[in-house]
């Protein structure tokens, strides 16, 4: 019987069960889709990367004696389409069995479910084997429960999967959570670490994806194009990290730079997400650099965090409220995206910086998604769903899953406070504790009022004015509420009057 195995682009895991013997009765199947281009406009350098680490792969599983049928985008067998290449290679191969991985976005898993619903060929699913839980397994974590926190779940997982646990369960450390010791604005020293990822000329696939016709948007050749493209690169990063990084990564993981584009981040997202890496794996190194001595608790625990934590946190919520998740709006905000969403050129130093760099690295870190870009599109009545769109095409590491939620939840609060206890919103004041961004900007962080002021501070105001009937019984809100009060009904109405004329005028800031 011979059986075709599919494998999408963010299911590069040469360690998954299906390649422990070769069959040469099994063909797997690696496929460049126009489908996969189009659902929304992508990055350039995230097109280049999927591809090319989908051609490494390819090459890999063929070294090793496995059956490989790889079919590229500009091939005149494409058909374009996921299933109209299924169908395809059905019949060119009389294949009488279909399997293939768990998708991590919906939109595939319907698609592929619905195709099998209508085909007459045997088709099985089975899991990634990637991560720490199965895709239902936050949802009845939480059945029940009006809010899901991410902090109950993330110790379950703790003590589940005995990680930074004493022997009597209860944490190392004596705390389950050291966020607060890794709130620091970085000063210049320690030096940012350098950057140890691989470079290599993708000049010729870039080619081909213009012959294509594949529309884009930022950099596809900047010098920064330095991704793992498998999984031997994305250990050597995970060596160079937990190394020479994490031992800082804690006191300055919130932190933003002008100039320093990565800091002591890890740069593991795309690894881990196109599944080079298991985030197993990832935290045990983590775990064992601190019982080694080499990395303090509090590094090593909120990094850790991200991972076993917030990772299958969010992962749980988009399966558990998909489809409908995406279309949640709870403020009914509408506003476009600025042009400067795709040109990075705003006179606003810490936008400039983080959509800059977004559109030349196709990366920014937390902070620059939730607390710059984020919180100015929330502030400023942007669209969440275009939101979503631009993050979900614009960063390297995004695939629905996680980028969805949060973005949606995390970012927008458009789910109303399912995922987030509050907005993640700020005046300027935040982005100048944590940052140099507002030393070399036109606008004044100091200011609420007036030409020159920051504009996110009549915005961060008038965003709660606008919203109090909505938010006044959130508990972590009541300082806002009391600021609000003390200032005088002039003041009020002049931030008023200067956040609507900054919503009016978007592109020219």
């Amino acid at each position: 019987m011979t059986e075709l195995r599919l494998i999408l682009g963010d299911q590069l895991n040469p360690q998954h069960s299906w390649f422990s013997r070769r069959d040469k009765r099994v063909i797997y199947l690696l496929l460049e889709l126009q489908q996969e281009t189009a659902y929304v406009k992508h990055h350039a350098q995230k097109v280049l990367a999927i591809f090319a680490a989908m051609r490494d792969f390819a090459r890999q599983l063929k070294a090793q004696g496995h059956r490989v049928r790889y079919v590229k985008l500009g091939d005149a067998a494409n058909r374009g389409s996921l299933t109209d290449n299924l169908d395809a290679l059905i019949t060119h191969y009389q294949a009488e069995r279909v399997s293939w991985q768990e998708p991590d976005e919906w939109r595939l898993d319907r698609q592929l479910r619905d195709w099998a619903s209508q085909h007459a060929v045997a088709t099985h699913c089975v899991s990634s084997e990637h991560f720490f839980t199965d895709r239902d397994e936050v949802g009845t974590f939480f059945d029940g429960r009006k809010s899901w926190r991410m902090e109950h779940f993330y110790r379950h997982m703790r003590r589940q999967f005995r990680i930074l646990l004493q022997d009597d369960d209860t944490p190392v450390g004596q705390q389950w959570n050291f966020d607060k010791e890794n709130r620091k604005r970085w000063p210049g020293q320690p030096a940012a670490p350098s950057d140890r990822r691989p470079h290599a000329d993708r000049s010729a696939l870039w080619q081909e994806i213009v012959d294509q016709q594949v529309v884009t948007f930022g950099d596809p050749q900047a010098e920064r194009f330095r991704w793992p493209l498998n999984r031997d690169q994305a250990l050597a990063q995970l060596d160079h990290f937990i190394q020479q990084v994490l031992p800082e990564f804690g006191h300055w993981q919130d932190a933003m730079h002008r100039g320093e584009h990565y800091l002591f981040h890890s740069l593991l997202s795309f690894a881990l997400n196109s599944k080079m890496l298991t985030p197993g794996e990832v935290v045990d190194r983590a775990e064992q650099a601190w019982r080694a001595g080499r990395a303090p608790l509090a590094a090593c625990e909120g990094f850790i965090r991200q991972i076993l934590g917030w990772r299958e946190y969010v992962r749980g919520i988009y399966w558990a409220k998909m489809p409908a998740y995406r279309e949640l709006n709870v403020f009914d905000n509408q506003q476009p995206l600025p042009d400067w969403f795709w040109t990075g050129k705003t006179r606003m130093r810490c936008l400039a910086e983080s959509i800059g760099q977004s559109l030349s690295d196709a990366y920014a870190h937390h902070i620059q998604r939730l607390m710059v870009i984020g919180n100015f599109s929330l502030l400023a009545g942007l669209s969440p769903q275009a939101v979503h769109e631009w993050y979900l095409g614009v960063y390297i590491d995004a695939f629905e899953w996680v980028e969805l939620p949060n973005t949606l939840g995390m970012s927008q609060f458009a789910d109303g406070g399912l995922l987030a206890s509050k907005p993640y919103v700020s005046s300027a004041a935040y982005i100048n504790k944590m940052s140099n961004y507002c030393q070399s900007c036109h606008y004044a962080a100091g200011e609420r009022t007036g030409d020159r002021a920051c504009p996110f501070n009549a915005l961060y105001w008038d965003f709660f004015a606008r919203q109090r009937d909505w938010l006044e019984n959130n508990a972590r809100l009541p300082f806002v509420w009391a600021h609000l009060d003390k200032m005088s009904e002039e003041e009020r109405q002049a931030m008023t009057a200067r956040a609507a004329q900054l919503r009016d005028r978007l592109d020219s800031l």
